[in-house]
Order: C-alpha cells, then structure tokens, then sequence
C-alpha cells in the first residue's frame, strides 16, 4: 500500500472501527500524521518564539506571535479532525494482529504505550479472524495446513 493511498483509506473509512488494517497502512498515516503535526508545531514556535525574542517585554501579540496563535489553533485543528481516523485505524490495526479495540486502553497505563507499539508491528494474524478476512489476501487458503496461504500457481495445496 503507497503513502497516498494509505492516507486516503484512513480517510475514507475516517469512524470505522470494524475491520482489519494491514500494517502499511497504519504506519503510513502515523507518517502523514507526524509530518503535518511537526511542520504546524515547529512553523508555530518559530513564529510565537520570533515575537518573545524581538520584543519579550511585549503585553500583546505582535505579527509575528498572533500568526504564531493562527497556527497553534491550526494545530488544534489538526489534532481535533484526526483524533478519530487515527484511534479507528489503530484500533483495526489491533483486529489485524488478533486483539480487541480495547487494548488501545493500555497506553494509558506505565509502559502500555510500548506494548501497544509491539502490537503495532506484528504481522496480521493469518486467514480470516473475528473482525473479518486477512487484508493481505492471504492465509485463507491454508499453505500445508499453517494458514499461510499461497496463490495455486506457486504449489499450494488445492482444498
């Protein structure tokens, strides 16, 4: 799955929680997502912080610290609009590796935010589980009994 199209489903399926998401396609909008995040935090500090160094005896915003306020609230914005596409995708990503939504709850508690990461980068479980078929396509044929599944052409034994 490409970057674009990546975002574009995330988008597209922006509070659906149900389903499986392949692993290209949550790492690829956490990407999109940290970019966006980085460049509106980092434009909006360099502008508030432009006007506090120029005049820091300063009772009100000048140009420079009211674009720098037009960008934090962009940034609000930001984070508002994408709060739910993101907690639906991490939340499909856990249906594809086996695990309930609710495991998301564990980034709240010490050290849940690691767990919640190594659950992130496991490979999907194989063939269809409880929230729906692989998104890969594959493991529903059932490569030698494993669940792994393998186009006929390459061998695979036919059911």
């Amino acid at each position: 799955m490409s970057f674009g199209t990546a975002v574009r489903t995330v988008l597209g399926q922006y509070a659906t929680f149900s389903g499986r998401a392949r692993r290209s396609e949550y790492w690829w909008w956490s990407l999109a997502y940290s970019i966006v995040f980085v460049v509106l935090y980092v434009l909006a500090i360099a502008l508030v912080g432009a006007q506090a160094i120029t005049d820091p005896e300063a009772t009100s915003l000048g140009a420079g610290g009211a674009a720098g306020a037009v960008v934090l609230g962009l940034l609000g914005l930001f984070a508002l609009a994408t709060f739910l596409p993101s907690l639906a995708v991490t939340v499909r990503r856990l249906h594809d590796t086996g695990r309930s939504g609710w495991w998301y709850l564990i980034s709240f508690v010490p050290f849940g935010s690691i767990v919640l990461l190594v659950f992130s980068v496991m490979d999907s479980a194989p063939g269809t589980n409880t929230y729906g078929p692989n998104p890969k396509g594959v493991g529903d044929a059932g490569y030698g009994g494993q669940g792994y599944g393998a186009p006929a052409q390459y061998g695979a034994p036919q059911q």
